[in-house]
């Protein structure tokens, strides 16, 4: 609805305005975060808010099967957290004009949550195995997924895509931190079909 209020408002007052739609953002480190540990965002792996990436990571680095609820047809934007920088920074650089409303979808790939599982258990450098699990969620487990995203690399951004970058942004930092890990976290205990009876 936010969309909706943005571009009546460009159209009808002369404003300009760039909306800025982000996928799943992964990573920890910027250039500038990497400097000094204390500038470190956050890190969620939790089943509830966690990001499956994150989630799959953490279960890698502690030795446990990667989780996959039902057969992770679940598809997704994703993006590097330093390309989400960039696109901040590029957006900003290039105005619209006067009246226009533009929007951007913010990511560089499309994965499913099987594909993720698949790469993280490839790229990972101990053996690492896939499980399926019943799914506790209510989303559908395979969807029509076909976002356009040409319009952030067309100003210039220069993608960091996460087959090229998991082991250096997001593997250490797990092994590194993973005495820290909640294992009860990890697992599913929600079941989002039973809420509200």
């Amino acid at each position: 609805h936010d969309s909706h209020n943005i571009e009546f408002a460009c159209r009808i007052w002369g404003l300009r305005a760039t909306d800025l739609n982000q996928g799943v953002v992964y990573g920890q480190q910027t250039d500038e975060t990497a400097r000094d540990e204390r500038l470190a965002t956050r890190f969620d792996y939790d089943a509830v808010f966690g990001t499956v990436l994150n989630r799959f990571i953490v279960l890698a680095a502690l030795g446990e099967p990667l989780t996959v609820y039902g057969d992770g047809g679940q598809t997704r934007g994703l993006i590097d957290i330093r390309d989400t920088a960039q696109c901040i920074r590029l957006a900003a650089e290039n105005p619209p004009e006067p009246g226009e409303f533009r929007v951007f979808n913010q990511m560089t790939e499309s994965m499913s949550v099987l594909e993720i599982a698949k790469l993280v258990a490839d790229l990972h450098p101990n053996e690492v195995t896939v499980e399926h699990l019943d799914n506790p969620r209510v989303e559908a487990e395979a969807h029509y997924y076909n976002v356009v995203h040409t319009g952030l690399i067309e100003l210039g951004l220069q993608p960091h895509l996460l087959s090229e970058t998991l082991l250096t942004s997001l593997y250490g930092i797990a092994d590194r931190y993973k005495h820290r890990a909640d294992p009860q976290a990890l697992r599913p205990t929600v079941r989002w079909r039973l809420t509200g009876r």
